[in-house]
Order: structure tokens, then sequence, then C-alpha cells
């Protein structure tokens, strides 16, 4: 059990709340028959959904209902980000660096919360992934789409992962949570802005039987060319049956005796 948890000013919470709900509109905003309402609700569920999962998994009243603030800015970020639409995705680039370092945020409270609740740490570290992701999650699952992270795209949950597994590993070392938090942070953050500069994705999963396909044809080229360069000969009886010469005949095949003569009739 962790003694304390990785605590932020409530100003720097707002802040990744308001950024998570920001962005959350604008995705709903490029939808078609979602009226003002619709937009700020999926707004307003991208920005605490990921801290209101966690707390529903810890059994805790959520931070969201705690406070009023976070409803608050939650809701005017949403109507900024609807409002201001063409104005923001200008400066797009700097609301994804925000978003990168709000998903660590979220990874380190998430996590570190899970441990002072006793739990160990494979579901600290489940807790902590939901925390940070939860909010885009809620989004789809409103919009009717498919969810971004089950599908092949840039690592934005595997990102999260990776950095509170670091958070976790440094606590087991003895690291002290504030540090071992914002090294989290930090890491979840490039993990995302290189994902998103590179194209990094995990592989689909049809590219493991991809491979195996792709296996298969590089032997059967071997064979091929094996064969033309008579590095490998193919028994005359099989070779003849591929000429067509007749029927693929072997030491078990039985004799069919000769072939009957043709009627002279005609028939």
């Amino acid at each position: 059990m962790l003694d304390e948890t990785f605590r932020i000013p409530l100003y720097a919470d707002l802040a990744a709340v308001g950024v998570g709900s920001l962005q959350g509109a604008l995705f709903a905003a490029g939808f078609k028959r979602l009226d003002l309402l619709g937009v700020a609700i999926i707004g307003i569920f991208s920005g605490v959904g990921g801290g209101f999962l966690r707390d529903v998994f810890l059994g805790t009243t959520p931070a969201a209902f705690a406070d009023n603030w976070y409803l608050v800015v939650a809701t005017g970020a949403a109507f900024i980000g609807m409002l201001l639409q063409r104005l923001l995705e200008k400066i797009d680039p700097v609301v994804t660096v925000l978003d990168a370092i709000s998903i660590g945020m979220f990874g380190a409270i998430g996590a570190t919360k899970a441990l002072a609740f006793g739990m160990p740490v494979v579901p600290a570290l489940f807790i902590g992934t939901v925390s940070a992701v939860g909010g885009g999650v809620l989004r789809d699952l409103m919009l009717n789409i498919p969810i971004a992270l089950m599908h092949v795209g840039s690592l934005y949950a595997v990102a999260s992962l990776v950095g509170v597994t670091v958070l976790l590993a440094l606590l087991a070392l003895g690291v002290a949570v504030i540090p071992a938090s914002i090294v989290c942070v930090v890491v979840t953050a490039l993990v995302r802005l290189l994902a998103v500069r590179f194209g990094w994705s995990l592989p689909e999963q049809r590219a493991l039987s991809r491979i195996r396909l792709r296996r298969q044809r590089q032997v059967e080229q071997a064979i091929e060319e094996a064969l033309h360069t008579g590095a490998i000969t193919l028994p005359t009886t099989i070779l003849g049956a591929e000429d067509g010469d007749g029927p693929l005949r072997g030491p078990d095949a039985p004799d069919r005796g000769a072939d009957p003569e043709p009627p002279r009739d005609g028939r």
C-alpha cells in the first residue's frame, strides 16, 4: 500500500481536464447531426471520463463530483473547442503536446491512487491506463463509432501503459512518488509525441497471417527456382503427370491393365 498519491495543484488538474474536453469537442464538432448540447456533452465526458472510470473502479466518489470546478471547466473548454474549431485546428500541435502531458498526469494519478487504495501492482497498472484513456473510450462509445485505441493508430494507450509501467518500476525500487510520477508524465508524453510524429503503431492483427503467407510464398518460390536451375528434380512419374503424359503412377498404384480397344463402329 502506498502512503501517498501523486497530487498536482488543482489548477493543473483542471487544465488537464480542460485539454481533454477541448479535444473531445474538436473531435465531435466534425460529426454532422450533432447539436450544440451534444458536442458539449461529448467534450465533458472526454475531459472527466478517465477520472470518472478510475474512481468507479476504486469504489470512491468521482473527483468530478467532489468539486464544482471540474464540470465548470470541462463545459467551458468543450464550448471553446466547438466555437473556435478552425482557430484551434491551426495550433493543433500545441493541443497535441498538452494532451500528451495530460494523459501522463492522469496515468500517474490513477496508478498511485490505486496503490494507495491497497491494490496490487497489476490492477494499479490497469487503473492508471484506464484513467489516461477512459475519456477517449467514453467519447467513442457516445458517438457510436469504433473505439480508437482498439484499432491501428498512434500509440495512445501504449504510451500511457509504458509511462505507468516505468512509474511502478521506480516505486518498487524505492523512488519517491513525486519524482517517479514526473518521470511517468515525461515518458508517456515522449512516447505519444514520437508516435504521432513518426506514425508508430502496433501491427494489425492480420499482420501475423500475412507473415505466414509471405513465408509460404517464399518457400514456393525457392522450390520453383531450384527446379529451374536443376538443383532438385522430381520423379519422372510426377513429371509425366504434370506434362499430361498420363495419370500419376507410383510403385503402389494398381495395374489397370491395357487400355481397352476403341469400338470399331465409331461409338
